[in-house]
């Protein structure tokens, strides 16, 4: 009969929707906080010439010092640090930390001059990541992390010395100026 066919259509539609309905949606994407560094939406380039944004980042604690390839005199003192840093870093927090070399100069410091400045250093690969942008994308990043920085001739920056950690969502946790306390920034980074 015509009643019973529509009462099984019904039916069946209402357990279509049902059916629909219930299954699971894709989880939103975790919110990114106002304080995160992850909302620049600059793009960067990697000593592999790999390109990315600060986002591509997220979940993993980070490490971030400002440098120069050609530096001969604060750099090597931040790049020491940062290797004390990273000795001091627990093994198993070490697998969910990037140290990251941020150059401010672009112009000379290209994909192959980080990647041979990282090799030659013995700081190349997992968890170490070095970074390249354009002059405005490093001068953002710079003036967050309240880094100021000179050309004062072709090849040497005046510089400020910060080192600055990074929780998994790219929230501000400290930062150190100066001659920094390894173990004290290390101990930070094993606490997060």
């Amino acid at each position: 009969s015509i009643i019973s066919e529509m009462k099984q259509l019904i039916i069946l539609l209402f357990f279509s929707v049902l059916l629909f309905s219930c299954q699971g949606k894709p989880a939103p994407e975790e919110e990114i906080s106002a304080d995160s560094i992850f909302l620049l939406d600059s793009k960067w380039q990697n000593e592999e010439g790999k390109e990315l944004q600060l986002r591509d980042l997220k979940g993993k604690n980070l490490v971030v010092v400002l440098i120069f390839t050609s530096c001969q005199t604060a750099c090597p003192m931040l790049v020491a640090d940062m290797q004390n840093i990273y000795a001091k870093i627990d093994k198993k927090k070490l697998k969910e930390t990037s140290l990251v070399m941020v150059t401010i100069d672009p112009e000379n410091d290209t994909p192959e001059v980080l990647k041979e400045y990282a090799k030659a250093r013995n700081i190349y690969g997992e968890p170490w990541i070095y970074l390249r942008s354009d002059k405005e994308s490093t001068r953002e990043l710079a003036n967050v992390l309240a880094v100021k920085y000179k050309k004062i001739s072709p090849v040497v920056f005046s510089h400020s010395n910060i080192i600055t950690v990074f929780n998994k969502n790219g929230e501000m946790v400290s930062q150190a100026e100066g001659t920094v306390n390894a173990s004290g920034i290390a101990e930070t980074v094993n606490k997060l």
